[in-house]
């Protein structure tokens, strides 16, 4: 893994690189602590085996800058830099897997990218819904262990998978410099709103041209499948979906295996 950096707006943007092949963006969630190695970090390793993959910090989120000022939910900026990082990206295939809110960012390019070829998503953010007590704890700071325990297993659907390596590598974002602040302040106030912020209209949906593969727990408490990826699927007319069974938010941590298989078949 190669770490780079690139800047959008003076701030500092955060990517690792790895591996040969068709190129492969990917793009985490927005939860608490969350960052490009808590994210994909049980299915990077085999995808750069066949891509090179490009595996971002949002601005705000892992290594990447902090934005210097409020407000810190800002998801034009994020669509900036992303396509900003699609311009660094050689090649004229491109391939990007997003997960939750960053769902909608992938899906986005693909409405405005013409070099974009397929998206996958995972529990796939992007339609209205009424944000429930796991939608509220998923964007609430953690104080603590037992805390972030806590939302963890609102998140994860087999709570045998929250070891300490897992806690350990939110904790290190979670607790360092003024993360605490600013995700607060990120995600203070109605949570409705996030929500519709990121909302994709039918008509954005349907000038998809690429291929689209969406993958959503079953057991997805705080984002429900039916809510969003069925939703949203029923806009894109080459859009297929797998629902997963025993799988909450986090389906690439919680079902790899799963995740690769369904990978490699629709990247090629």
């Amino acid at each position: 893994m190669e770490e780079r950096r690139f800047t959008c707006r003076g701030m500092s943007c955060r990517y690792v690189e790895a591996g040969s092949g068709a190129p492969l963006l990917m793009l985490h969630g927005s939860g608490a602590g969350a960052s490009t190695e808590g994210n994909w970090r049980r299915v990077l390793p085999a995808l750069a085996e066949r891509h090179r993959v490009y595996a971002m910090d949002l601005i705000g989120f892992g290594s990447s800058d902090p934005k210097p000022a409020a407000p810190h939910f800002d998801y034009p900026l994020w669509l900036e830099q992303c396509r900003e990082m699609l311009r660094r990206i050689p090649g004229d295939g491109i391939g990007i897997v997003g997960h939750s809110l960053s769902a909608t960012l992938a899906l986005r390019l693909a409405a405005l990218e013409p070099r974009v070829r397929k998206v996958m998503t995972t529990a796939a953010m992007g339609a209205s819904f009424e944000p429930n007590a796991a939608t509220e704890l998923a964007w609430t700071f953690p104080r603590n262990r037992d805390e972030l325990l806590r939302v963890a297993r609102s998140l994860v659907h087999d709570p045998r998978l929250i070891d300490d390596a897992y806690l350990a590598n939110r904790e290190s974002i979670l607790f360092s410099g003024d993360y605490a602040q600013r995700f607060s302040d990120m995600f203070s106030g109605d949570k409705r709103r996030f929500i519709d912020e990121t909302a994709l209209a039918p008509a954005e949906l349907e000038r998809i041209q690429c291929e689209v593969l969406m993958l959503h727990g079953r057991n997805d408490a705080g984002f429900p499948a039916e809510a969003l990826t069925v939703q949203i699927a029923q806009c894109i007319p080459q859009a297929d979906v797998y629902l997963l069974s025993r799988c909450g938010h986090s389906v690439a941590f919680e079902h790899p295996e799963k995740f690769l298989a369904l990978a490699g078949a629709f990247f090629g």
